[in-house]
């Protein structure tokens, strides 16, 4: 299982691609990059509120102040925008994830005009969930 790039090196992979095709089947294959997630991680509590598909995102927060995450959806590019969000957030701290630019990240992608309306939602309520989550660690 190859490991996701960094944030960096996503927005040049993505800008490489040659239509949209091209960039849903890098999205597939960003999913399919995700580390399984574990029985522990497979709850009700990770399970996100607002999507069509079965979207879990766990995240458990360091010594170090650092959150990292683990996802997992039921459908293929559900699971590549899992991925985009946790590359986007992995690894940052809490106040780090509350100040990151979320819009200009997946503007440079170009995702909002190539989402259905349903994905578009549930996308949302990915990064809805996880900056609710950020907020309760922050403090």
């Amino acid at each position: 299982m190859a490991a996701l790039p960094d944030e960096n090196k996503l927005l040049r992979n993505f800008s490489r691609c040659h239509n949209w095709e091209e960039r849903y089947l890098y999205m597939i294959e960003l999913g399919g990059a995700l580390a399984p997630l574990t029985e522990q991680q497979r709850t009700q509590d990770n399970l996100i509120a607002g999507c069509q598909s079965q979207v879990w995102i766990a995240m458990e927060p360091q010594a170090d102040g650092q959150i990292l995450f683990a996802g997992d959806s039921d459908a293929s590019i559900v699971k590549g925008l899992v991925a985009l969000v946790i590359i986007l957030f992995q690894g940052k701290t809490a106040e780090q994830i509350l100040a990151t630019d979320v819009k200009s990240f997946f503007h440079q992608l170009s995702l909002e005009q190539h989402l259905t309306p349903s994905r578009t939602q549930g996308l949302n309520a990915m990064i809805r969930t996880i900056l609710q989550r950020a907020e309760l660690l922050r403090r």
